[in-house]
């Protein structure tokens, strides 16, 4: 019983811990896609033809969502524990 109990804080400690560390990366993520349809949408007005190619920002955001998706997928291995927790007797 107290061992269920220990598992199941630390399956929670680690969802918070995962959940927390996602929030800067994905919303860094939103902000530079948002920046970055934007200028496509400038670029699109002027009728300019726009460089589809890799640019800072497009690594940069990529970069944003590759932590945020590890850090969301540390939370998920903590819903994990704390089914294990509910598994022991």
């Amino acid at each position: 019983m107290a061992t269920s109990l220990v598992v199941l804080a630390l399956g929670a400690a680690i969802v918070v811990f995962g959940l927390l560390r996602a929030r800067a990366p994905w919303a860094t993520y939103q902000e530079l896609k948002a920046q970055q349809e934007n200028v496509a949408r400038y670029d699109a007005w002027r009728g300019g033809i726009r460089d589809t190619g890799r640019t800072g920002a497009s690594v940069a955001i990529e970069q944003a969502r590759r932590r945020a998706l590890i850090w969301a997928g540390v939370a998920v291995v903590g819903l994990v524990v704390i089914i294990a927790g509910f598994a022991i007797r």
